[in-house]
């Protein structure tokens, strides 16, 4: 779980060197450093809404949509700025996120690429990578392809494919903080204070907006493919990667393009099975997200303060009180139960696609082992993946015991094979548990309840007429019956 709770990014750190570490900050552009990819920094003082030497956008999320500010752009500025306050739409302003997302991928990535067209040869190999993956991974499980068709995204579409998951995912932390903001004046004020309510759920749903914008635009240049962080962002069916991230990934890896490309395909390939052939995962995942950000809590004596000093005029103060982690998750048994549930559920979803694909690519591919470790490595450690999405919900996504679920499947196939490995995925109750996790071999050796048989019977008895139910009565035979108790 995020060490920072949910509120619109990171507070910035105090420089260990004092006032000096202070200047050089501002020099460099500003709270913007690896450990901090989707904070937005301090907010500017007397430069009014200036985007500094950092660039617009660098520290304050008004800069990406207002640009430099100079005189010139003040008539598109609160031009912008009159749209915000107009908006009505639900908790966040999605049309807000998707035109900062793009502005973002536009700028290009912290490493310097710049995101392109994707071109003919580029779409030919991602096709040509999955038909192949799907080829091999018919030998490794026994849940027939998934993907209908393959695509190659740019970075601006893998952003218009993803936002009705992120919507799906955000929406409900959002209208908790969008309710929480109306309910903290009293009652009898909040008739008279009904305009300046509007005006601050409408500015909540633009900085929800610009957050989520920002944070899925940076997201956008790490991602290969639509199933990196586990959940199935993209349409169902499509399995997509992202060539020009795919060719950035590899770089420094010393394998060729072509297998690092090929064995994406095998991970992206072998998510689209599960969850097309798994039909309940999906929304097991999404609802164990929303179990979680349902309890999350807001800090109301900090949202009171916010109200009771909040200044029209000065809009960026809201967002400031949201950096400064307003949001914070219920220590509850149900919390920690959602957050268990998520986190193992995420672990055996990676897990089994991690063994599926190792069994795929190991006999055949040389770099398998070091692609393997990589992959692993990356999603462990916490890339910007999990801190966006620490941002944006209020916890990281990150399998913590991939590597325990990977074992557990791969063991599962030696005792039970292939199809009895994927039977486990018929039913949720199946699954491992965390506590099997601990011991694998239990598990594995364990009798199972065959789901499968039992729904098979309850759909057959249901398919059937009830004979225990009277039908209804014939008029003759009712008859009958009266004469019969007539005569008694």
């Amino acid at each position: 779980m995020s060490d920072t709770p949910f509120g619109f990014g990171l507070p910035p750190e105090e420089p260990d060197d004092g006032d000096e570490g202070k200047k050089k900050d501002q020099e460099s552009g500003g709270g913007q450093g690896p450990a901090n990819p989707f904070g937005f920094g301090g907010l500017p003082g007397a430069g009014g809404f200036g985007g500094g030497p950092g660039g617009p956008g660098a520290d304050n999320p008004f800069a990406a949509m207002f640009g430099s500010l100079n005189p010139n752009d003040l008539g598109a500025a609160f031009q912008q700025l009159g749209q915000m306050l107009s908006y009505e739409g639900g908790p966040v302003n999605w049309d807000m996120a998707k035109q900062i997302a793009r502005q973002t991928v536009s700028q290009g990535s912290p490493d310097g690429t710049k995101d392109t067209s994707v071109g003919p040869a580029e779409r030919k190999a991602v096709e040509e990578a999955v038909r192949l993956a799907d080829l091999w991974l018919d030998d490794a499980t026994s849940l027939p392809s998934g993907a209908g068709s393959a695509v190659a995204w740019s970075r601006a579409e893998w952003v218009e494919a993803t936002l009705p998951a992120w919507k799906e995912l955000v929406d409900p932390v959002a209208e908790r903080v969008g309710t929480a903001m109306g309910d903290v004046l009293p009652e009898e004020m909040q008739a008279m204070a009904g305009p300046l309510i509007g005006m601050m759920r409408s500015m909540g749903g633009a900085m929800f907006g610009t957050q989520i914008g920002q944070a899925v635009g940076v997201l956008a240049g790490e991602v290969v493919g639509s199933s990196d962080i586990g959940l199935p962002l993209g349409p169902a069916g499509k399995a997509a990667l992202l060539p020009v991230n795919i060719e950035t990934f590899g770089k420094d890896l010393s394998v060729p393009q072509e297998e690092v490309r090929l064995y994406l395909a095998l991970r992206e390939a072998a998510h689209q099975r599960l969850f097309a052939h798994v039909p309940w995962l999906r929304s097991h995942l999404f609802g164990a997200v929303d179990g979680y950000a349902r309890g999350i809590k807001v800090d109301t004596a900090k949202l009171e303060d916010v109200v009771g000093q909040f200044d029209p005029q000065n809009p960026e103060q809201l967002q400031e009180a949201l950096q400064q982690g307003m949001f914070q998750p219920e220590d509850t048994p149900e919390q920690k139960a959602a957050l268990a549930r998520l986190e193992t559920a995420l672990a055996l979803v990676e897990g089994w696609v991690d063994a599926v694909v190792h069994a795929a690519a190991k006999p055949r591919l040389s770099s398998a082992d070091a692609l393997r470790e990589t992959l692993r490595r990356r999603r462990a450690s916490g890339g910007p993946a999990e801190q966006t999405f620490a941002t944006l919900i209020g916890l990281e996504l990150r399998p913590r015991r991939l590597r325990d679920a990977s074992r557990l499947w791969a063991s599962l196939t030696d005792a039970r094979g292939v199809d009895g490995r994927d039977a486990l995925w018929h039913h949720p109750d199946m699954l491992p548990t965390a506590t099997d996790l601990d011991d694998p071999d239990g598990f594995v050796h364990r009798e199972q309840i065959d789901f499968s048989e039992l729904d098979k019977m309850l759909g057959e008895a249901a398919d059937k007429p009830d004979l225990r139910k009277p039908g209804p009565k014939k008029k003759d035979e009712g008859e009958g019956e009266n004469k019969g108790d007539d005569a008694e």
